[in-house]
């Protein structure tokens, strides 16, 4: 089965590639770099020019040579790799009438436990939307930001015993709505500095949140290190990693506990079962990231139904054009022709072939190519706050 086309397709906010092929099998994948979505297209219409006449079943392969051509990686390389890569699972898949799960092992469990986001600029509209969320069946929520989601035309600063309180006693706030129904898994988003993750994590330990996220930027394995090793909330980390390695060197530091591999970035499923293979062995849960649309959710409930360490899934409901909203419905879900309904907490994981999910054939009239503006919040200083 040879490979006869390879096409970058954006649809609203996100990157897709289809891959076709002269069985007539097509497959999708989706590159996860939203803020530099065009060069990725640009990385996956370059691969394009190796694939096409190739085998589509040599995936391992395929992945060896993206990678390692001409020494020089990076996030819309990998993106596309990404992409390509699980457009590839989707083909094989679908020509032995299997969902991916199947190639990989079988299938460890059948249901993944999933969160929804909940974005808002308020600590009351917050815990709104974690009484609405509960009501709808979900028993765990991220993107749970207790330093909020303000506007970037929001001038930002508060004094460091505010900025720690605040946030400690929204994280409580959080808690009294949903006792114990509902885990919370703290999103920080890079917001602070080493000492202000060691005082807030350990100011919000009584609450027992599942993981406290991305506490600290993410580059310096060292550095999140030092997070862990003095304070009690797990940490969940990875999302902006784009290979295998990064993670190795952080989970050899102790520096995490949720391994945030995201496969429309960190190689596609084949990179997301190599960084799950690594995170066993050093007795590390996985937790697949996905702001994205239901196409990389569906790679990644093939990863958490073939890996044993999986823990559980995000489930974008917000995030619509890159504004910090809340919904109850999954990010892209008017694109693809099915979605995984949320019971209890959990979704079943798709059995058609393949991915178990196809991308509609008008999806880009239903949503327009949309980038988004590059834009950081102000501080007072005249410096930049990363949210």
């Amino acid at each position: 089965m040879k490979i006869t086309k390879v096409e970058p397709l954006h649809v609203g906010q996100f990157m897709y590639v289809k891959v076709e092929t002269d069985a007539g099998i097509t497959g999708v994948g989706e590159a996860g770099i939203w803020g530099h979505i065009q060069a990725a297209a640009t990385a996956i219409s370059r691969f394009g020019e190796y694939l096409v006449g190739k085998r589509a079943e040599d995936i391992e392969h395929h992945w060896n040579v993206m990678h390692r051509f001409s020494y020089f990686q990076g996030l819309a390389i990998n993106a596309a790799i990404s992409a390509i890569d699980i457009a590839l699972w989707d083909i094989k898949g679908q020509a032995l009438g299997v969902p991916i799960y199947e190639l990989l092992g079988g299938p460890a469990r059948k249901k993944a436990r999933i969160y929804g986001h909940i974005y808002e600029k308020t600590i009351e509209l917050m815990l709104e939307e974690c009484q609405r969320k509960m009501e709808a069946g979900f028993n765990a929520f991220g993107h749970l930001n207790p330093f909020l989601d303000e506007g970037h035309d929001q001038i930002y600063f508060k004094t460091h015993v505010k900025k720690m309180r605040d946030a400690i006693d929204n994280t409580r706030r959080m808690r009294e709505v949903v006792g114990d129904r509902v885990d919370l898994l703290i999103e920080v988003h890079r917001r602070l500095t080493v000492a202000e993750a060691v005082v807030f994590s350990r100011g919000i330990e009584e609450f027992h949140p599942m993981f406290i996220e991305d506490p600290i930027r993410p580059e310096g394995p060292d550095a999140m290190a030092r997070v862990a090793e003095k304070t009690h909330v797990p940490i969940a980390t990875g999302e902006r990693f784009s290979t295998i390695y990064e993670f190795q060197a952080l989970m050899a530091r102790g520096g995490v506990e949720y391994a945030r591999v995201d496969l429309c970035l960190c190689g596609g499923i084949t990179g997301g079962k190599k960084v799950a293979a690594i995170a066993e062995a050093h007795q590390v849960q996985v937790v697949p990231h996905n702001p994205l649309s239901p196409i990389g959710l569906a790679a990644c409930l093939q990863l958490a139904a073939a890996v044993p360490n999986f823990a559980i899934q995000e489930y974008a409901t917000g995030f619509e054009s890159g504004r910090f909203t809340s919904t109850m419905k999954h990010l892209g879900h008017d694109v693809v022709d099915e979605v995984p309904a949320v019971m209890n907490g959990f979704v079943d994981i798709p059995s058609r072939p393949g991915l178990g999910m196809a991308l509609l054939p008008d999806a880009q009239k239903i949503r327009p190519p949309v980038v988004k503006p590059i834009s950081m919040r102000p501080h007072f200083d005249g410096f930049v706050v990363d949210q």
